[in-house]
Order: C-alpha cells, then structure tokens, then sequence
C-alpha cells in the first residue's frame, strides 16, 4: 500500500475530513428524522430503538427483522425486491450508527446501483443470480472495496482508495450480495475493543457503557441492532491489559490484544464464526502483521441466526475460492461433516465443559452461561463432561512471543507517516499521548529465536491434538470428545477501556481449531451475584473476582463457544445448531 506523506500537523485535519465525509454520505432526510428523537446517552439500552424511531414503516421493520432464511426466498420468489431490502437494511444501519457509532464507509449509492441490477436481472430471466441473491452484506473496515478506503483506524491510510476489491468482496457480489456499508475497528486492528482517531468510539447496544468487543466491533454492534443481515468480520484472538505506563509494558500488553470475531458476538449478542485458517479467503484485505505467518487472522461471519453463518460459509466455499486465493484451503462444502457423519450422525453427543483454563476463573454470568448450556444439552439426550485444559499458560505464552517479534515496528512505521499518535488505552477520555510511539529494541528477536517459538507452537499443537484424541477413553461413544464448550472471555461485555482478559479466544487461534459463539442470556443481577472463593490462580484471578460486581455489566449479553477441531467447520455449525437448539428447547419450558 502507498502512503500518502503528511506533516504532524496534519493528523487532526485529515480526520476530520474524513468523518465528514462519511456523515455527507448518509441521505439528509434521515438524518433530519432522526434528529427529533436520538435517545440521550444516559439512554444506554438502545436495542427497541429501531422499531420506535419511525424512519422504518412496517414493511422495512419486516425486512429487516427478518432472519437469512426467511429474507432470501421472499426475494427469490419476488414477494420483496432487492432494492427495497438494501433500502431497508441501508436505513437501519444509519439508525445504528446515530445509537453507536458502528460504521466506517457508507455507499449506499453503490448498493442501490447493484440491488437494481440483480433485479433487472430476476425480472429478465426469473432467476437469483446467486446464493446470496438480494441479500445485504456489511464487511469490517479491512475488507477492501475497490474505490473505498480501508484505514483500519490509521489516519496514514485515509485518501488511499482500493484499486481492486478483496477476493472475498468479489465472491460475495458473484453470489448476488449486496454489499452497502464497511465497519469500524481499533487502530491497528490490535485490540478487543473498538476506537481509533478517525471515526471514534463504537458502543454496545445492549448498554452503551459498554464495550461493543474487537477488533470487530462495528460488525457485532451493527449486527445486532438489525443494522445488517449478515457481515463479515476477523478472528486473531488474544489478551490485554488495560494499563499502560510505559512503552515496554505498551509493547508487551498491546500485542495481548490480538482481534475477534468471537469477542464482539459474545459482547453485542450475536453468533459469529471463527474459521480455520484458508477456509474464507483473505486475499486483498489490509491488515497489520502481514508476513507474521505463524499464526494468522481469518475472515468469519456475524450473523443473528446459525442459519446465516452457514449460509455465507457455504456460499463462499462453493465459489471455490482456492481459484482466487492461492492460500485458500482447497475443500469443498461437505454435507456429510455437516450432517456429523463422524459425529455419530448428530446422536448422542459427548461435549466437554472448559469450566477454566487454569489461569483465570469467569465471572458468575459466564459459568452460568456454561452451566445451562450443559443442563440444556443433559436434557436433549448429550453427554457433558469436564474438559481438562493442557498447557494452557504456555500457549499463551508462545502466541504472545510470536506476535511481540515485530508488532511495535509494524504499528510505529504506519503511524510516523502521519504524525498520529499511537492509541496507547481503550480508556475512554484519557490524556492523549502527544508523542508518537517509536518501537523499543527491547523486543526484538532474531530469526533464530522466533523459529524456536514457532517450533514449540508446533509441538504445543501436536500435544492438544493427542490431548483431545485420548478422551475417547472417558466419552461412553466410541469416539473423542465431539467438541468442546467454553467462554469467550472471562467476563460479559465491560466497561470502555477495561478488557482483561480474552485468552479464552486465543488458545483456539493458537491451535487453529473452528469456533462458533452462541448468545446464551443476559446478566441477572440477582443470578450473577459473587461466587465466595477462597484460593486463586494467580494475582490476575483475585483481582477479576475481587472487582466483580453485576451491576457493571447491566444487560450485557452472556456468550459460550463451541469448539471443534482444525477445519472441522461444517461439523461445528452442525453441533453448534443442536447446542442452540437444545438452549431454546430449555429456556422456552422454563
């Protein structure tokens, strides 16, 4: 990518420009009917604004509360067309970005330009045009989109239109999606929250207090405001640390911060997908760390149904992205492994509970997320037992090493350009750094030394996979543990700037393994009240569940993930369907 050369001074300015820009692009008559009635910030939960703000009539409400199953046939048979759908969904995605500041690249021009096509096309020949005929797709800020910026929240990558769409974004529109808006991330796409200088802060729905997650957080927030039927957002998970005192402890806890698609699901209350790697093509996105090919980011699905994330997995996968991609993963969609063919055909499952992962305990919501996740899948007929977690510490620790090789370089070379200064807390209203960040020699390695990270990595993977293969001694099925259920953080969604703790996504990035988050319940004050323990792992452990108090996390959603194994990634939509379903049966009989 070519960097336009700019003067210090200059950071500011340009974006402000930019945001600017990005509000001149929403239709004024929206704006203005929206103007009337924006709930006041004390407002935090914002979710039934939507229906009540009156810029949607009945039929776009329709629309856009309609799940992926249910909208692309009502378009295939011609009941809706593809423009009034993308008008609708472009309507509600102006509504969450009022209540929560989700969006980066509004083109609804464009959208509306392509929604008429696909239905010239169905009028002239009486046929979808794809999978996705009609549907509208929002994609993270790094999905590149020819014409469009992609700053993943650097000023020095603003005015640097794409010259060609991301292989992804072309399959999508060769599918028939409708792609209309790109959302917004954490500079440098390093962090599990969301804010950058350019477009501000995004805020979860839920409560607005609280962190919409990250690095995919425009996606999540959009998503479960109805904003969008489907989007795609990135999965590198990892740990951070909210205080930064200096720049070596900046370098160490920054790097923590890997990106999420998990994160920003289990926070906003959606479902969302994290592939293998080479499953969803990632040719032509930007990103940070490129060339750290060790352990590698991947594109995923948000959606607000199961249902949604199969279908953009099994859309793009049929569009054999291997021909575009060269390191797309060349396996074709398998029915039978969706349909758990070596899963016992779906009978009788055996899933284990990662209650913790010997380094941090969850919070009370979090185990009771886990603990009516097994009582649902006990009463449908599943096996649950305990998940003993193997070296989990040392994962960590290898992931960190390998991220902290060249991270501080990476991120101070795009932002000298600039002259912005490098976001050093999530914290919001805290002093701004007026010094650029320059990396620290400290944290360098030889290559040497980072292949023997690598290395150990490789052994760490080896050891899980014999880990995991010898419970077929405790299941009762014949076979290993089918997957395994966990939490996705250590808490629900918390305040701006006070992320702890997100090992619970980084071990499965760390041995590539397929995972899917499923929105459980919401904090209940009086459910979720402090469990009395009296030992701990570390200081870290104390210190979460000292400071735990329900009332921080006032309707934020709880999440729990099913994990399979290396591109295991139909079987995991297939299990993770019987695990929801199993939830639903439950909570309705309750």
């Amino acid at each position: 990518m070519t960097i336009i050369m700019t003067t210090k001074i200059e950071w500011r300015t340009l974006a402000s420009e930019k945001k600017a820009k990005q509000l001149a692009s929403i239709p004024k008559e929206w704006l203005n009917q929206l103007a009337t009635n924006i709930p006041p910030p004390t407002e935090l939960d914002v979710t039934s604004y939507p229906r009540a703000c009156g810029l949607l009539d009945e039929r776009e409400l329709d629309i856009t509360e309609s799940d992926v199953t249910s909208l692309l046939p009502r378009v295939a048979s011609g009941e809706w067309t593809a423009l009034e759908v993308t008008i609708a969904f472009c309507k509600r995605a102006v509504i969450a970005q009022q209540l929560t500041n989700c969006l980066t690249e509004i083109f609804f021009e464009r959208a509306f330009a392509s929604a008429s096509a696909l239905d010239e096309y169905f009028k002239r020949t009486g046929k979808v045009v794809g999978a996705l005929h009609g549907l509208p797709v929002s994609l993270k800020d790094q999905v590149r989109i020819k014409g469009l910026d992609s700053t993943i929240g650097y000023v020095s990558y603003i005015n640097i239109p794409a010259e060609r769409n991301a292989v992804l974004a072309d399959i999508l529109e060769s599918q028939g999606a409708v792609l209309f808006v790109k959302t917004n991330v954490p500079q440098t796409l390093l962090w599990p929250e969301t804010h950058n200088n350019i477009f501000g802060r995004t805020l979860n729905p839920n409560n607005r207090s609280l962190t919409s997650g990250g690095s995919s957080g425009g996606e999540g927030a959009l998503v479960a405001l109805k904003g969008s039927p489907l989007g795609v957002g990135s999965d590198l998970g990892g740990q951070v640390t909210t205080s930064i005192l200096t720049l070596v402890y900046w370098v160490t806890d920054f790097i923590r911060s890997f990106r999420s698609i998990r994160i920003p699901s289990a926070c906003c209350g959606t479902y969302g997908l994290r592939p293998s790697y080479g499953r969803v093509p990632y040719g032509g996105c930007a990103n940070s760390l490129e060339g750290q090919d060790s352990i590698l980011s991947v594109l995923g699905p948000l959606s607000n149904s199961i249902d949604g994330l199969k279908l953009f997995m099994k859309a793009v996968i049929d569009s054999k992205p291997w021909m575009q991609d060269p390191l797309a993963v060349r396996k074709r969609w398998n029915e039978e492994e969706y349909q758990l063919a070596d899963h016992g055909g779906g009978q009788e499952l055996c899933f284990a509970v990662l209650w913790d992962d010997g380094v941090t305990v969850p919070d009370p919501p979090i185990l009771r997320g886990l603990e009516m996740t097994k009582k649902a899948l006990l009463a449908a007929g599943h096996k649950v037992i305990d998940w003993t977690p193997l070296k989990h510490a040392e994962i960590y620790d290898c992931i960190l090493a390998i991220g902290n090789a060249g991270a501080a370089e990476d991120c101070s070379v795009v932002v000298a350009v600039s002259g912005e200064p490098l976001i050093e807390t999530m914290l919001p209203n805290a002093l701004e750094s007026e010094t650029a960040f320059k990396p620290s020699s400290g944290t360098s390695v030889s290559a040497y030394q980072l292949w023997q990270v690598q290395k150990e990595r490789r052994t760490l993977r080896e050891e899980y996979l014999r880990h995991w293969q010898d419970t077929v001694a405790v299941t009762g099925t014949g076979r290993p543990v089918d997957a395994i259920l966990c939490p996705i953080a250590s808490s629900a969604a918390p305040p701006h700037g006070t992320t702890k703790n997100t090992n619970y996504t980084m071990i499965w990035n760390a041995l590539d393994y397929a995972a899917l988050a499923i929105p459980v319940s919401k904090v209940d004050q009086k459910l979720d009240v402090k469990r009395e323990r009296k030992t701990f792992y570390n200081s870290t452990d104390q210190s979460q569940y000292e400071d735990y108090n329900p009332a921080t996390f006032a309707n934020a959603p709880i999440a729990i993930q099913v994990v399979g194994r290396t591109l295991e990634e139909e079987a995991v939509l297939g299990m993770s369907e019987i695990v929801d379903s199993a939830l639903k049966t439950r909570r309705a009989k309750l």
